[in-house]
């Protein structure tokens, strides 16, 4: 999948990124890279990891597909 001109290669980068664009930077201005990155980061670590709902996991949080994860696996047990 890595080969040149292969236009699923970057498609999970690119739609992440689209997201971030979108949803994060387009609607603020940092006084500088350090405030940026914080910003990036609590962005990607606090909301889009285990907030944000995800369309292959059913429209769940990551947190919440691993809940209910958790007890389907209890109840065969």
């Amino acid at each position: 999948m890595s080969r040149r001109g292969d236009c699923y290669d970057n498609a999970v980068a690119e739609s992440f990124f689209q997201l971030l664009k979108r949803e994060r930077i387009k609607r603020k201005i940092y006084a500088n890279r350090e405030e940026a990155r914080a910003d990036v980061f609590d962005y990607i670590e606090m909301f889009y990891n285990s907030k944000r709902r995800h369309s292959y996991n059913n429209q769940l949080s990551p947190v919440e597909y691993e809940k209910l994860y958790e007890k389907m696996t209890q109840q065969c047990l």
